[in-house]
Order: C-alpha cells, then structure tokens, then sequence
C-alpha cells in the first residue's frame, strides 16, 4: 500500500526548447497557450480524481454559471459588432482585456481546503494561491494541506502564512534554472502577485468572494512581502538587493501594484531574451564571452576620450571584458579591449571637456592603475535616463564579480572541486547572478524606474561597501560552490568516517549550508572568514524552519537571507548617519543646532557637575575637590602672592558664622578659581 501522504511528486518534466549561444545553453518553457485554454489544472483534471457528490457545493456551481454566462454575453458582444452602425462607437471593456481573462482563469478554481482554520478564515488570495500551487505540485489543496501539518509542529501548520510558503515554494524547489520557465507566463505573472497579497495577509474578516475579487488587481503589495516571496523566483531579484528594488518599483507609493509588476517581469524576460540573441560576428574572440549590453546607436553615440579628442564608436560589454570599436573619417577602425578579470581596476565617474577642462558630468573612467591603460568613456543622456549612471553600475557589477570570484572561489585548476559535487559549476552561476542583475538594472532604464545610485540595485557592487557585506559575499559563496562531498562522508554534518585525503581531512574547519553542503576550508582565502563577526555567524546557522533547498525555507530565514536582513539594517543606519550630517553641514560649515548641541555636550556635563560640587548634593565629592583644592593652595604658599592668601582667609572666616553653608560654599569656590587664576 502506498504512502497516503507522498512526501515528493515531481510529476512529468516540462519540456523545454534549448536556444544555443556560442558554448551556453538556455532554458525557456515551450508553454503554448493555444493548446492549453487554462494554464492551471483543475481538480476533476488533475491526479486522475473524479468528481463526488460532496466535493460538489452550492457556491461553486453558482460561480461557475456566472463565468459561462459572461463569456457568452462577451462571444455575442463580438459577433454583433460588426453589425453596429458606422457612427456608433464601442466603449473600451475591461472584461475583454487579456490579463482581466487570465484573472478570471485564476480565479476559477475549486476549493477543496476548509477556509474556516482555528487562527481565523482564510482570504481568497491565500485561497487561489494554495489551490493553484497545489495543482501545480500535482495535488489537490486538501491533500497539500495534509503533507504539511504531517511535517511540521502544530505551531508551524497553524498559521496560514507557512502553508502559503510551503504550496509556492516546493513548487519552486522543483527547478533549478537560472530564470524560472514560467516566468513568461501571464497567469504564472499573476499568481506570484496574488501570493504575496496572501502571504501579506492570509486571512480575512470578509467572506464575500465578489468582494475580495474586485479588489485584488488594485491591492498593493508591502515591502515586507515582496522581500519574503520575489526572491524565491529565480532571476527576479537577488536577496541582497530585494530593498533597493522594491524601492525603486514602489516609488511613492507605499506599495507594488500589479501593473507595475507585470511591467517590470515583462520588461526583464525581454531584456534577456535580447541578451541571449546578441550575435556579433566582427568579434571572433567573443564566442567564449557572454555579451550583456551594446552602448551605441546612431541616436546617443559613446565617445571615448583621448588626448582631449573624442572617437564616437561601439561599445559592448561582456561578462569579461569592455570592447570599444571606433567610427573614422574612413570607416571602423580595430576593435581595442579593456580586460576586467584583472586585479587593481578601478571604475568611477568623471568629468570631461575640450582641452582637459571639467564641463560635462556625463564619463566613467576605467583605468588599471597607469594613466596608459585608463579609458574614460563618455555616455551622451538626451533623455533622463542616467545612462552614464547605469554603465557605470554595470562595468562595476563585472569588476565586482571577478573580484568577489578571486577572494571567495577556487582557483579553476584546484582539484578539490571534483570532491564537492556541483563546485565546478560555482563560477557559472556566480557569473550568471551578475549577468540577470544587469539585465534587471536595464528593465528597470527601460521603465525609468531607477534609484539615485543604481549600483545599489547590483548585488556585488552594492556588497562591496555595504556594512555587513563581506557575511553575505560568504553565504553567497556557501551557495555558489557549497554541495555535497562525492565521497568521505555519509553525513556531511556529522564527523566522516573515512577520511580521503589531507585537504578534507579537518570537518571541523568547513562551514556548511543548512542542506548540507559544505565549503571547503582551502577556499577560504578572504581575510573576511578569520574575523569574529564571520566565527560567530558560522556556529550559529541552525534553521528551525522546513528546509526544501538551501534557498528556499518554510517558516525560516536561508543563511543569505539572514545576512543580508543584517546588512540592510546597519545600511540604515549608515544612510542615516550620512543623512544628519549632510543636512548638518552647509560647505563645510556645520549649521544644525542638533550638532552643535552635540559639540557642547562634553561643556555642559563639566558644569552641570561643578554645579552639583558647588551646592554639596554629594559631600564626600565636595570634600575630595576641596582637599585637592587646597593641596594645590599648599604647594603654592610660598608663592609671591602669599600675603594676599592670607588677607583673603581672614576675610573668610567671619563669613563662615553669620551666612548659612551654601553662601559660605559658593564664597569658597570664588575664592579658589580667584586664587588659581594668579597662581
């Protein structure tokens, strides 16, 4: 008999359609929608089930005949078109839109969970979102539901959000593409927004249906969901930059609306699309490269400065290197190559102008530390779009990548990548990260949706200077390179029993992922791993959660997502120092009050205590400075001023019986700063 709770159903494999380029190979789902009316099962359709009497309700069967009705009324709408008058106009429908249609294919499931749960009743979109995910794994709602409360505690299961990560990330954890095949699917579009409107709020106090309905398309989604659930999609976004791009999406409102979303998903797929289609036969040497931008039209030309001369050409960038092909009076000259593998580069912004003056605001300079290897390119911007801005971010994002390869990777000739199964591919997918934040940074130029610093939005430019930023390059290594030992071990998280050779020979010295996968020692040539920051983080990576991969876990936080929830809040912290000191200085010259009071803060402690010596509020420290007082008055009797000491003390003494202390106390103190000032 088998398993009455299947702990994996993978189902069929999608097929996929391989488009080669050069040496690389992408996937893309070869989904056709003309096959496919509805590109979710249904529950009559899905594991064979067949329909029962009790699985049938009232409700259903209402809503139902509601959407055959209206798609009738809309079939005849279109047939009698034609038939209308010449003068008459037809008002837009929204009904007949394409995305209102994949909406309502959404919408129209059937619901085999129980909406009534003991923390409260579930919202439709947490609803949908089950259902719909729950085919998609190949099982009905109910049935998820089931595997779920029969793999975690009773304190997980309860609360709806957990079951709404669990149905949306196990479907997931089932590809391990660079970008997910269904993300070019429209309905696919849709259900991830509608899941982080239910993992925003999984439950209701409305059971009106029509009502939840109408206003799912014109909810928002908060910054708290967009980080917990987009990242899970591979090529959306990465964990690290997940703030900054949902602030740039958001912009002033408090949220992420579905057209919003659907353009930038949009804009993204079609962006690496034009990526992988970039063929460039004058380049031979670029079959081995991946070619990610070209920077140059006839409309907004590059000029590359040399000797106070300017050469429009082709600029192309590559995910190794930066070539530059020169327009002539006669023609195109020889293609020249910046290399960006190398150590010691360095890229940043710069002014240019005729003959060595500073007007234009709009280069970046790329130089190799001689002024001989240094090109200073500029990026003419006639529309707004931060054009120099964004190559900037991008040429960063290549030198940052390479670097973080060099400080965090094993060198392509170490053998020990045969021992960790899956290691040999780390360079590959660190390089593929970079190459999809790149394409996100020009979807994002495309819909002028970019921040005042686009580099924050590139994960290993943003983590070069972030606090925190060198713990998360170290889980993003872990993940990059980290797998299971080929052999040694039986269980990677447990002492080995056999130990192969002397470069595995230490477990202890590894750190592992919370799958675990382990990163060898010898790869650790940072100096970030032997701080104290990275030992206590590394002893701590225990998960409480259910793990499905090393990205993805339920009621739980993954080690880069732990990290770079750290690093985004000392960044706030930074950005808000750097916030008040920059309002609190006027060219150099500090204008804030607040500061100022900052300044004075060591004074006005030193007074408010003389104070307090001065009206005896505590004795014993009154008698103390009085006794050093009077040991520096000692020292200083013999002093030519010892006559008029003496003249003063006698003045002192009937002062002492006629006023009461605190007089006699202030007198005191006249009297010793009086005497110190001639002293």
């Amino acid at each position: 008999m088998g398993s009455k709770f299947p702990m994996t159903q993978l189902g069929i494999s999608p097929r996929y359609v391989i488009y080669p380029h050069s040496a690389y190979n992408y996937k893309y789902s070869r989904r056709i929608f003309s096959e496919q009316k509805f590109p979710f099962k249904f529950v009559a359709q899905s594991l064979g089930d067949k329909w029962k009497l009790n699985d049938i309700s009232t409700s259903s069967i209402q809503e139902r005949w509601n959407v055959l009705m209206s798609r009738t009324q809309n079939f005849w709408n279109e047939v009698t078109f034609p038939l209308a008058k010449p003068g008459q106009t037809r008002k837009p429908d929204p009904e007949n839109d394409c995305g209102f249609q994949v909406m309502e294919d959404i919408l129209m499931i059937e619901k085999t969970i129980d909406r009534r749960t003991p923390c409260g009743v579930l919202s439709l979109a947490a609803v949908i979102c089950i259902e719909q995910f729950s085919r998609m794994n190949g099982l009905t709602g109910k049935k998820m539901q089931k595997i779920f409360e029969a793999l975690v505690p009773e304190s997980v299961y309860n609360n709806a959000r957990n079951l709404v990560e669990y149905c949306c990330f196990r479907f997931l954890s089932r590809d391990g593409s660079d970008i997910h095949p269904s993300l070019q699917d429209p309905a696919f579009q849709r259900l991830i927004f509608i899941t982080m409107l239910a993992w925003e709020n999984p439950y209701t106090n409305d059971l009106s249906s029509n009502a939840e309905k109408a206003s799912l398309q014109n909810k928002l989604v908060t910054e708290e969901a967009f980080v917990r659930i987009a990242p899970a999609i591979s090529g959306v976004v990465d964990r690290p930059t997940v703030h900054n791009l949902f602030k740039a999406l958001a912009g002033d409102q408090e949220g992420i609306s579905m057209s919003s979303w659907l353009n930038y998903i949009n804009e993204f797929v079609k962006v690496r699309q034009k990526q992988i289609s970039y063929q460039i036969p004058e380049f031979p040497q670029l079959s081995e490269e991946r070619i990610l931008c070209i920077g140059s039209n006839s409309k907004r030309p590059v000029l590359k400065w040399e000797n106070n001369m300017a050469w429009p050409g082709k600029l192309t960038l590559t995910d190794k290197a930066i070539y530059f092909e020169a327009v002539g009076i006669l023609g195109k000259k020889r293609a020249m190559r910046l290399d960006l593998i190398h150590d010691g580069l360095q890229v940043e912004k710069a002014k240019v102008g005729p003959f060595g003056s500073a007007l234009f605001d709009s280069a970046v300079s790329v130089s190799s530390g001689s002024e001989l290897n240094r090109w200073v390119l500029e990026f003419i911007d006639l529309g707004g779009e931060m054009r120099r801005d964004v190559w900037h971010a991008f040429i960063s994002e290549v030198i940052a990548l390479h670097r973080f390869i060099r400080e965090y990777g094993p060198d392509d000739s170490d053998e020990s990548l045969f021992k960790v199964y899956g290691a040999r591919k780390g360079k590959d997918r660190a390089t593929t990260t970079a190459i999809n934040g790149i394409a996100r940074l020009q979807a994002l130029q495309h819909l002028r949706k970019l921040l005042d610093d686009p580099t924050k939005l590139v994960q290993f430019s943003y983590l070069q200077n972030a606090p925190h930023g060198d713990i998360v390059l170290q889980t993003l290594a872990v993940n990059y390179w980290g797998g299971p030992l080929v052999s040694g071990f039986i269980n990677t998280r447990n002492q080995p029993e056999i130990r192969p050779s002397d470069e595995i020979s230490d477990s202890r010295s590894h750190v592992f992922d919370i799958d675990g996968s382990v990163y060898l020692q010898k790869w650790m040539k940072s100096p970030s791993w032997g701080s104290s920051t990275s030992t206590n983080f590394w002893k701590n990576t225990s998960v409480k959660g259910l793990i499905l991969s090393k990205n993805l876990v339920v009621a739980d936080l993954s080690l880069t997502e732990r990290t770079a929830k750290t690093c985004k809040q000392k960044y706030h912290v930074v950005e808000k120092t750097q916030a008040t000191i920059d309002a609190a200085t006027l060219q150099g010259i500090p204008s804030n009050i607040d500061l100022f009071k900052e300044l004075m803060f060591p004074f006005t402690l030193i007074v408010k205590n003389f104070e307090k010596l001065r009206h005896w509020e505590e004795p014993h420290l009154t008698i103390a400075f009085l006794g050093l007082a009077y040991t520096i008055i000692y020292r200083c009797m013999y002093s030519p001023h010892f006559f008029l000491i003496m003249l003063l003390m006698v003045v002192v003494f009937p002062l002492t019986s006629q006023h009461d202390d605190h007089l006699v106390a202030s007198f005191f103190f006249f009297f010793f700063s009086f005497f110190l000032k001639f002293c």
